[in-house]
């Protein structure tokens, strides 16, 4: 693939198996450790970066603008690779979660992305991608003015959809570690992580099962923005692997909602920490292996096939979700 890329991932993640949770569920469960990749708390956003950056590189930029929730990994994330490569930040935060307590406001990444130094500006509508995109264009406009080279990641449908090229190099990684899986599970929220994957998979004739797990949008609306990541993305690369049949959704554990932690995240949470001692973020981890168990017990996942679910990591969040968690996991009477 003929994309600069900046070198932020530098070592393969590895696949461990879970042996517990495979004998409880009845089949052979893995994991794909790519909460360790990249910089500060890592995560899957870490691929992603490397082609938005490296398309920043090559422009000589001198600034990078970016826009997610409150809690964004993606933000943080940016925050931290940027930094690393001598570049500044700013950062845009939506209000796309109805979470009013101080702890989420000003705890977990945004601290993180205040000591990583960039420049915190507000966007006060969550549902709005254009607008958010937008109002970094007109922030990356004053950039210029002051004499400074700016680069926006963009969020929003119609955008190249550079992102999506980490995870089919992550396709890659993970079939030179093992290429002998029957459903992979991964998170499905821009969309960028679940049609790279499923993109690189197809590419190289692989055809396990991908299962998105939403982690912002019902499964219907989720249907139709993958189907135009896939036609993006085929533009953007000039192959076409992806059927319509390949896009397989499930939203069991989106209630009540983006950002917010229901009982299906929570009881996955517990499961993971208390059986193989892995944490989960209730924002997308834990509402993307909580798919894993359900889809068993409806048989979609079937009695000894092979899974691989991908931890996209999002630690940093769990500290600005003291208080869910603590209803989640109220302490013991003693």
């Amino acid at each position: 693939m003929d994309f600069p890329r900046a070198s932020l991932v530098s070592a393969v993640t590895p696949i461990e198996h879970l042996p517990r949770l495979s004998d409880e569920l009845g089949i052979s469960l893995h994991i794909k450790r790519d909460d360790l990749a990249g910089t500060t708390m890592g995560g899957n956003k870490s691929r992603q970066l490397e082609y938005y950056l490296g398309a920043a590189q090559q422009a000589r930029a001198q600034t990078v603008l970016i826009t997610g929730a409150v809690q964004s990994n993606f933000v943080r994330t940016a925050a931290a690779s940027a930094a690393k490569l001598g570049m500044k930040t700013i950062v845009q935060l939506e209000d796309r979660v109805p979470l009013t307590d101080a702890l989420y406001g000003a705890n977990g990444n945004v601290l993180l992305s205040r000591l990583l130094g960039a420049e915190v500006m507000r966007y006060p509508v969550g549902e709005d991608e254009a607008g958010a995109d937008a109002a970094l264009r007109a922030r990356a406009a004053e950039e210029e003015e002051a004499g400074r080279t700016p680069y926006v990641i963009p969020l929003a449908l119609g955008n190249a959809p550079l992102g999506a090229l980490g995870y089919m190099r992550a396709a890659e990684e993970i079939l030179s570690q093992d290429d002998g899986f029957d459903v992979v599970v991964v998170a499905s929220g821009s969309g960028l992580t679940h049609a790279g994957l499923l993109h690189g998979l197809r590419q190289a004739g692989h055809r396990a099962r991908v299962i998105g797990s939403c982690v912002r949008r019902d499964a219907k609306q989720q249907h139709e923005r993958m189907r135009q990541v896939r036609d993006a993305l085929a533009k953007m690369t000039g192959t076409a692997t992806i059927q319509n049949e390949d896009i397989i959704i499930w939203d069991g554990a989106l209630a009540p909602g983006y950002g917010q932690l229901g009982p299906a995240a929570a009881q996955a949470m517990a499961m993971m920490a208390q059986t193989e001692g892995i944490i989960l973020d209730p924002v997308y981890t834990a509402k993307v292996f909580a798919a894993v168990p359900a889809l068993v017990a409806r048989g979609d996942i079937r009695a000894g096939e092979r899974v691989l679910f991908v931890h996209t990591g999002g630690l940093a969040s769990l500290f600005a979700y003291q208080s869910a968690l603590e209803n989640a996991f109220p302490h013991p009477e003693t």
